[in-house]
């Protein structure tokens, strides 16, 4: 008997493990910074990262590095990976990439938020609480950009 073809099989989506793959605190300008009174201006840059394990197992990495500045100095600059292990079986191939691109990092964000805010208080300062990001649309305009590059490649 032959084994049973792929479309009849349940997906599968499953969280295996969610954790800190790298973090990073730098106060440079310690202990002076702490007497600054000016509010800091805060960057944040994100990335999403993701790669296959084995067949069907994925990590994905929400990548962020957030920098307070107060003028030209830097108050904190924060570094972070947050990573999930995910078990994704019997999904579409044309699925696979939003999955990993937009569900992934929705459930990893608030762990990775939570570690931001953790570390900065930590470190002395008040929390910093960062928005929600829309990874549908980090998501899209990437695809966009890889298009474009293509397109820019081809002509």
């Amino acid at each position: 008997m032959t084994a049973t073809a792929p479309e009849n099989k349940q997906p599968i989506f499953n969280m295996d493990k969610i954790y800190v793959k790298d973090l990073s605190l730098e106060i440079p300008h310690a202990p002076k910074i702490f007497m600054e009174r000016d509010p800091p201006q805060v960057d944040i840059q994100l990335h999403t990262q993701a790669s296959s394990l084995e067949e069907g197992v994925f990590e994905v990495l929400v990548m962020a590095t957030v920098t307070a500045k107060i003028k030209e100095k830097i108050m904190f600059l924060i570094e972070i990976k947050q990573a999930g292990i995910f078990q994704i079986r019997n999904v579409p191939t044309n699925e696979l990439e939003p999955i990993l691109g937009v569900m992934c990092p929705n459930i990893l964000f608030p762990f990775l938020r939570e570690a931001v805010s953790d570390v900065a208080v930590r470190g002395g300062f008040t929390s910093i609480l960062l928005n929600p990001i829309n990874f549908e649309g980090i998501y899209q305009q990437q695809k966009q950009q890889l298009a474009q590059a293509a397109s820019t490649t081809t002509h």
